[in-house]
């Protein structure tokens, strides 16, 4: 067992002091072999899997109330399976590659290769919703890449940032894999530091802030944030299944997921049979709302206030709301039913805004290209659904949209796709993790050049003193081109 890395709340000298040792420590171990590399990810599955109950306790008691079922899928089976797939593959992943070679040198022994060598140490600033998810799921190809990592849990999940902080520090090193913990104060002296790449997973606002912080150093950044996730049901869709799936993703977490079809858009003939039939599936998943364990209460009172606030504005406004469920008046919980907004007007908060919470906005069209020209007057999602059985009209929104990840016919599971690269676009963010994508993200991708037997530039005439020969022969070589 090792001791603690940093004490709750560290300044910022201090994570910087740490942040040197790391890079030391990595500097002087060289070459990170590949038996290393899956001996940290194995740790990692280990210390998720022996602390799974405690997992579900600290969690829920920052959310105030999360179904262990909800934890147990969220935050350690998703990042056990893309550390275990990186596991499998990390062997694979760091071979260097043999490219193409330099003519005419390539006919005299020389070759060329593109190594991925490690870039040093890894920021890693994670969010509330998911908050071992996003630590766990881009550390599996932080360290198959061969780095070492810093962690900054979010303030508004402390217990479970205290948890890991402790936790770590028995399977890992300090020098390998230390967890930050602290406010505000603290998230914006880690984001500020002179690392070799940071992961940040959080709002499009804050991430400005956080882009800014890493130019003053040139940090490369993978940012992984939100948007509205557009769903798009098209008039061959079978309606009964996009209800089905629908539902099953606004059962997760409260609706407080990134990729959460966020707004769905519907023939308007077929808006009140959406609504009767998704009414109906939703209250045989919840026929209760108050006290109910299979809801994920919102995570905190500013939230839950921010959430109400949208949907007052929005049915002031002319939306029509459809709520589903009843909160029972001596609740002390913050447990709250999906509210279904029909037509909410393009200048509300609910329409414009990412809703994070338990509402679910539904806007009617005569005609899929109004949908896609809304979709594109936006900012870039960071998934996109679309529902239907015409080929032509899915590969047109395909082709007319552009967001970080798509599901057909279904919402959200592209992100279990561990082979396949998970991140954002403009505003839904900037770089990928999963699959060797994330491993070569980060990677320093680096060429190397190996000279052959014997160097043609004398023979050929291509060094100074230069003839007209030569001249001649390169104006009528690139007049061929």
């Amino acid at each position: 067992m090792t001791t603690r890395a940093l004490p709750p709340a560290p300044d910022a000298d201090q994570i910087a002091a740490h942040l040197q040792r790391q890079r030391a420590a990595f500097i002087a171990e060289g070459p990170v072999s590949a038996a290393l590399r899956k001996d940290r990810l194995r740790r990692c599955v280990e210390l998720l899997k022996r602390n799974s109950e405690r997992i579900c306790e600290v969690v829920s008691a920052d959310f105030g109330a999360r179904h262990p079922v909800s934890t147990l899928m969220m935050d350690v089976q998703a990042p056990i399976d893309t550390l275990k797939y990186a596991i499998g593959h990390v062997d694979r992943w760091m071979k260097p590659q043999r490219r193409a070679g330099l003519f005419p040198f390539s006919l005299f022994g020389a070759r060329a290769e593109l190594r991925y060598q490690p870039k040093g140490v890894v920021g890693i600033a994670g969010t509330w919703n998911g908050p071992l998810f996003m630590i766990f799921a881009p550390l599996a190809g932080v360290f198959a890449a061969g780095n070492r990592v810093m962690a900054k849990p979010s303030d508004l999940s402390p217990q479970t940032s205290e948890w890991l902080a402790e936790a770590v520090s028995e399977y890992f090193d300090p020098l390998e894999f230390a967890v930050v913990t602290g406010g505000l104060d603290v998230a914006q002296a880690f984001t500020r530091q002179a690392f070799d790449h940071l992961v940040f997973t959080g709002s499009t606002g804050v991430a400005r802030h956080v882009m800014r912080d890493a130019a003053a150093h040139l940090v490369p950044l993978t940012l992984e944030l939100g948007g509205k996730s557009p769903t798009i049901i098209g008039r061959s869709a079978d309606l009964g299944l996009a209800v089905e799936k629908i539902a099953m993703g606004r059962a997760q977490n409260g609706g407080q997921i990134c990729v959460m079809p966020d707004t769905v858009y519907l023939p308007r003939e077929r808006m009140d049979e959406f609504v009767e039939r998704f009414r109906h599936v939703w209250l045989a998943m919840f026929p209760t709302v108050s006290g109910n364990p299979d809801i994920t209460s919102v995570a905190n009172e500013r939230h839950l206030l921010r959430h109400n606030a949208k949907i007052e504005e929005a049915r002031a406004a002319g939306a029509r709301v459809e709520c589903l469920g009843n909160v029972d008046p001596a609740a002390t919980d913050r447990r709250r039913p999906l509210h279904l907004v029909l037509d909410a007007p393009a200048h509300t908060a609910i329409a414009r805004e990412e809703i994070f919470g338990p509402a679910m906005a539904l806007v009617a069209y005569e005609d899929i290209d109004q949908v896609l020209a809304a979709v594109n007057a936006g900012e870039r999602p960071l998934a996109l659904y679309y529902f239907g059985r015409d080929k032509s009209e899915q590969e047109h929104v395909l082709g007319h949209t552009l967001s970080g990840g798509v599901c057909v016919n279904d919402v959200m599971l592209h992100v279990g796709l561990n082979d396949v690269p998970f991140g954002g676009v403009g505003a839904s963010g900037m770089g990928v993790y999963n699959g060797p994508e994330g491993f070569a993200g980060f990677s320093h991708l680096r060429g190397v050049y190996h000279a052959g037997w014997w160097d043609p530039r004398r023979k050929l005439g291509l060094l100074p003193p230069y003839q007209d020969k030569l001249l001649r022969m390169m104006q009528a070589s690139i007049r061929r081109a």
